[in-house]
Parts: structure tokens; C-alpha cells; sequence
């Protein structure tokens, strides 16, 4: 297996063309130079860049579940079951929206959306096919996709412990 790729090195323009274009992939080239006070050729370029470096991989639009129908979204974990079973069943199902295979007792989360509990009862006895799974209902989001900023070691603050024992 290939080593991981080294984080891009990245300036001060290109965080804040990244926090713009996470907040509004609309922008035009121009209205995002303004916003990080570069011209238009100089942030097609740094977008471009960008872009060709594997950090920016693509663009897309939100959509809102409950106003394409869907009233129930949920995250669904399913146990040890062979790898090749699950990733065809995610495939294959259309209201899985993301499927991350995990360390633990679970050996996958997929988050899915649908109409109703008659609905959530088919998806999950679907999985129930492959192995054991626990489901829970997504009630309240209180962030999702934030803004990801490039990682810095220093920001990374120490634990907080328990007790007043260090």
C-alpha cells in the first residue's frame, strides 16, 4: 500500500478560499477574489491548483431530505459480516446516503434516509440479512459539514482529565 500523501502546504489565501468555497461553492472567481482580496486570475489559479493538488474534490448542492419526502434519517450499525456482502448491499441500496466501515464492536455505520418506519423496517431488514444491527433514529442536527480547516499540530490541545489527578 502506497504511503499516505503529505498535506499540501498551504498559505493564508489558500485557507481562506477554502473557508469561502466550503461556505458557498457558487462563488464566481471574481466575488471570491474580492472576498480574499486577490484578482480573478490569481484565484482561478489558486483554485486551480487547489483543485489539481487533490485538496478541493469536488462540487456539489445540498439538498433537504423531508422536502424530497424523506421524514426519517437515521444511522444504522451492522456487525461482522463479510466486506464484499456489505459494500453490495450499500451499492444497491438507494436511501443508504454514506457508509463508512469501522473499527469496534460494529463493523459498519451507514447513515440512510426514508419515508417512514415501514420504510426504515425494509432497509434494515435488509442488513439484518448480512448480520446483526442496531439502528438509531437521527432526531436533532447540531453540525454537520462544517468548514474543515488545513491541520495544524498546534492546534491540537492536550485531553482533559478527570479528577485532580495528573
Amino acid at each position: 500500500m502506497p504511503a499516505p500523501a503529505a498535506p499540501a502546504a498551504l498559505d493564508a489565501y489558500d485557507t481562506r478560499i477554502l473557508a469561502e468555497l466550503q461556505a458557498d461553492a457558487r462563488l464566481t472567481m471574481a466575488e471570491l477574489g474580492r472576498r480574499v482580496h486577490l484578482s480573478q486570475p490569481a484565484v482561478s489559479e489558486r483554485v486551480r491548483r487547489l483543485e489539481a493538488a487533490g485538496v478541493i474534490t469536488g462540487y456539489r448542492a445540498t439538498v433537504n431530505l423531508k422536502a424530497l419526502g424523506y421524514g426519517i434519517r437515521a444511522l444504522m450499525r451492522v456487525g461482522r459480516a463479510e466486506y464484499p456482502r456489505v459494500v453490495k448491499a450499500v451499492q444497491s441500496t438507494p436511501e443508504a446516503l454514506s457508509a463508512y466501515n469501522v473499527t469496534g464492536d460494529d463493523s459498519w455505520v451507514i447513515e440512510i434516509a426514508v419515508i417512514d418506519v415501514a420504510h426504515l423496517d425494509a432497509v434494515v431488514s435488509k442488513f439484518c440479512l448480512l448480520a446483526e444491527t442496531s439502528t438509531a433514529i437521527v432526531l436533532n442536527v447540531v453540525r454537520e459539514r462544517a468548514p474543515v480547516r488545513p491541520a495544524r499540530a498546534e492546534d491540537v490541545k492536550a485531553p482533559v482529565r478527570k479528577g485532580g489527578a495528573e
